[in-house]
C-alpha cells in the first residue's frame, strides 16, 4: 500500500500555525490584520503602477531590479526574522519517519501559504503585464511568474535550512536584533538611488538590469521581455537559466534537510579547545587601567560584543554615524560639519547605561556605597564609551574632509565633533541616573512597557541640553568663520572643542554621581522591570 500524501496535511498544518497564533492575544491578532492590510495595499498599489508603467521605454530595467531585490529580500528574511514562520524550522520534524524528498515538496507548497508569498505574486504579475507584448509573451509570462516564484519560496527555504542551527542559537537571536542596521542602511542607499533617479532619469538603471537579468528569479522576468522583443532563443537561456536555479536550490535544500534530520545537533556545545581559549584570553584586560576601573571597562566592553541589544545599538549607530556624512559627501551635497553625526549617535551609547545592565544591575548596586564609587563607576563606562568612539569620530571626520577636499574646516570640525561628545557623556550620565529604564532581553523592543516616556525624556531631553550646552563652541565657530580675520584662528576650534569637551564630561560625572548613589534602590527597581 502506498504512503499518504503528505503535502496536503502540511498545507493544513501551515493554516493551523496561522490559526492558532491569533488566537494568542487579541494584540497579536490586531498586530497581523494590520500588517496584512498594509502589506496586501501596497501590492496593490504596487502592481496598479507596475501595469501603468506598461509602454514606457525603461519598463523593463524597472522590473528586473525590482525583481531581484525581491528576490534578495527573500534570501535574507530568515536571517532577519527567524521566528516570523514556525515551519521555517525543520529540526522539529526529526523525529517523523519523513523522507526528503516528499518533505521538501509538502514544506514548499506550505511555503505558498501566506501573505509573503501572496505579496510576491503581485508584484510578479505587475511586472510581466508591464513588459508583456503579444500572447506568446504573456503565455511565457505564466511560466515565468510560477518559476520565480518558486525560485523566491525555495531560496528562503534553503537559506533557512543551511542556517537553522545558528538561527534557533543565542548567536542567531543576535542576527535578527542587528535587522534594524539593515534597515538603516538600505535607507540611506534607497534615498541615494532616488536622488540620483530623480536627476538623472530611469536610464541609470539600464547597465544594472542588463546584469540582472541573467540572475534567477529576476532572468525569468527578462524571458518575458526577451519573447516581446522577438528573441525567443535568449528567452529560452533566461527560462532555463531560472529552472535550473530552482532545481538547485531544491536539491541543496533536501541536501540539507537530511543532514539535519540525520546529525546530532553539536551547535551549542563548545569545544575543549574554544573554551580553553576564552579561559585564557587576558588580552584586553591587560590594556586597561588596574582596580575597579579597568573592571567597570572590561566589562561594558563585553556588553558591546556580547550582548545582542547592546550589540545592535552600537553597530547601528557605527553604520548611521558613517553612512550620513559620507553618503552626502558623496553626492557633492554635505559639508564637514556632517561628520558631527558620528560622534552625536556614539554618544546616545552613554544614556541608560544602567538600563543595558538590565536585572544584574544589582550586583553592580552591592558595589556602589557612596558618592566616589559611583562616580568611579560612571566615569569607566565614560572611559570605554570613548575607548571607542573618539578614534572612530575622528576617522569619519578625516574620511568626511577628504572626500570634499575642504582640509582647512577639518580642526573646527573635530573640535565641534569632541564638544558634542562631551556634552553627550555629561547628560547621558545624569539622565541614567535620573531617568534610567528597562530594556526587554527579548524581542524587538528596547523599552520595556510603561516605559516609554521615561525613554523620550532620557534620550531627546538629553540630546537637547546638550545641543545647548554645545551652543559655545558652535557660536565660537560661526563668529570665526564670519570674522575677517577668523580664518586665521579657526585652528584653534580643536584644542578649545577638546578641552570644552572634556569639562563638560568631568562636570557631568561630578554632578550625576551623588544622584546615582542616592537613588540606587529607584535604579534599580526601574531597570529590573520588564
Amino acid at each position: 500500500m502506498s504512503a499518504p500524501a503528505i503535502t496536503p496535511v502540511f498545507v493544513r498544518l501551515k493554516l493551523s500555525l496561522l490559526r492558532n497564533g491569533l488566537r494568542q492575544s487579541g494584540g497579536r491578532k490586531a498586530a497581523y490584520i494590520t500588517s496584512a492590510v498594509f502589506a496586501l495595499l501596497f501590492a496593490a498599489l504596487q502592481l496598479i503602477g507596475l501595469i501603468a508603467l506598461r509602454g514606457h521605454a525603461h519598463a523593463e530595467s524597472v522590473v528586473v531590479l525590482a525583481v531581484a531585490v525581491l528576490g534578495l529580500g527573500w534570501a535574507v528574511m530568515p536571517l532577519f526574522f527567524p521566528s516570523g514562520d514556525e515551519t521555517l524550522d525543520p529540526t522539529r520534524l526529526v523525529m517523523l519517519p519523513l523522507r526528503p524528498r516528499p518533505l521538501v515538496r509538502a514544506l514548499l507548497t506550505a511555503s505558498l501559504v501566506g501573505i509573503g508569498p501572496l505579496f510576491t505574486l503581485c508584484l510578479l504579475v505587475g511586472s510581466v503585464v508591464a513588459v508583456a507584448r503579444g500572447g506568446a509573451a504573456f503565455a511565457v509570462g505564466a511560466v515565468a511568474v510560477v518559476l520565480a516564484l518558486l525560485v523566491c519560496v525555495a531560496l528562503a527555504r534553503a537559506v533557512a535550512a543551511a542556517n537553522v542551527r545558528l538561527l534557533t542559537s543565542r548567536k542567531g537571536r543576535d542576527l535578527a536584533v542587528l535587522s534594524g542596521l539593515v534597515i538603516a542602511i538600505g535607507a540611506q542607499i534607497v534615498n541615494f538611488g532616488a536622488q540620483r533617479l530623480g536627476a538623472s532619469g530611469l536610464g541609470e538603471l539600464d547597465p544594472a538590469a542588463g546584469v540582472l537579468q541573467w540572475v534567477p528569479p529576476a532572468s525569468a522576468i527578462g524571458a518575458v521581455h526577451a519573447v516581446s522583443e522577438g528573441s525567443y532563443g535568449l528567452a529560452a537561456a533566461q527560462l532555463a537559466l531560472s529552472a535550473g536555479a530552482l532545481v538547485a536550490l531544491l536539491a541543496l535544500w533536501s541536501r540539507h534537510l537530511t543532514r539535519l534530520m540525520t546529525s546530532p545537533d553539536g551547535s551549542t556545545l563548545p569545544s575543549a579547545e574554544s573554551a580553553a581559549k576564552e579561559r585564557s584570553s587576558t588580552g584586553l584586560a591587560r590594556l586597561l587601567p588596574a582596580g575597579r576601573t579597568g573592571t567597570v571597562m572590561e566589562r561594558s566592553l563585553r556588553y558591546v560584543w556580547r550582548d545582542p541589544k547592546t550589540k545592535a545599538a552600537w553597530v547601528t549607530s557605527l553604520a548611521i554615524g558613517l553612512l550620513v556624512p559620507v553618503f552626502n559627501a558623496w553626492q557633492g551635497t554635505g559639508s564637514v560639519y556632517f561628520a558631527c553625526f558620528a560622534a552625536g549617535m556614539l554618544g546616545i551609547q552613554m544614556y541608560n547605561q544602567f538600563g543595558q545592565d538590565t536585572s544584574a544591575f544589582w550586583m553592580v548596586a552591592l558595589t556602589i556605597s557612596s558618592a566616589r564609587d559611583a562616580y568611579v563607576e560612571l566615569r569607566a563606562r565614560a572611559y570605554a564609551l570613548l575607548l571607542i568612539t573618539l578614534p572612530y569620530a575622528t576617522l569619519v571626520t578625516v574620511v568626511t574632509t577628504a572626500m570634499l577636499g575642504d582640509w582647512r574646516r577639518l580642526p573646527e570640525a573635530l573640535g565641534l565633533s569632541f564638544a558634542l561628545l562631551g556634552a553627550m557623556l555629561a547628560t547621558g550620565a545624569w539622565t541614567s541616573a535620573r531617568f534610567p529604564y528597562s530594556i526587554p532581553q527579548e524581542g524587538y523592543k528596547n523599552v520595556a512597557p510603561g516605559q516609554t516616556g521615561l525613554a523620550w525624556i532620557s534620550i531627546f531631553g538629553g540630546m537637547m541640553a546638550a545641543a545647548l550646552l554645545c551652543a559655545p563652541v558652535i557660536a565660537l565657530t560661526i563668529w570665526l568663520n564670519v570674522s575677517a580675520d577668523g580664518d586665521d584662528w579657526t585652528w584653534l576650534l580643536l584644542p578649545a572643542g577638546t578641552a570644552y569637551g572634556a569639562v563638560l564630561t568631568a562636570a557631568g560625572l561630578k554632578l550625576a554621581a551623588p544622584r546615582t548613589a542616592r537613588r540606587l534602590p529607584e535604579i534599580l527597581a526601574a531597570v529590573s522591570k520588564g
